[in-house]
């Protein structure tokens, strides 16, 4: 799951020690939400900075949650076509696990993985969710844990 740091950061998550997952607004990352389940596990990784990569590791604590910022006209998440009795847009509660010693850097992660075998590293991938298959998300662990 991307965020960028300047607008919520693993840092923030760590502070704030649960936080709903809001601001997803593509159909494809908001199936793939839909498909989460408590307990899952979920990479966090910084977008948008120098380098981004993957920071550190977060649960899904609820799910099947009214993402509130469709609802707010001064958000840019708002969607004037949601209705509250009707929502088009649900989202998770993720609560923080850890944040890792250092960041695997997107480099480093084309330089372990195809494309095939992590989304992120796909050519113009701008989803903000992505699934990581459980071989995949081993490896990266293993990684962290050998560092």
């Amino acid at each position: 799951m991307k965020s960028e740091p300047d607008a919520y950061s693993i840092e923030d998550l760590r502070r704030d020690r649960t936080e709903v997952w809001d601001g997803v607004r593509n159909y494809q990352a908001r199936n793939f939400i839909a498909s989460m389940a408590i307990g899952d596990k979920a990479f966090f990784y910084h977008s948008n900075t120098k380098p981004p990569g993957i920071v550190g590791l977060m649960e899904v604590v609820e799910i099947n949650v009214v993402d509130p910022t469709q609802f707010d006209r001064e958000s840019k998440y708002y969607d004037p076509k949601s209705l509250r009795e009707k929502p088009r847009w649900h989202t998770v509660t993720v609560g923080y696990l850890e944040t890792f010693k250092s960041v695997i850097s997107l480099d480093e992660l084309r330089k372990t993985f195809s494309p095939e075998e992590l989304w992120v590293v796909r050519q113009g991938n701008r989803l903000s969710v992505m699934p990581v298959d459980d071989m995949v998300a081993e490896k990266l662990l293993h990684k962290i844990q050998a560092a």
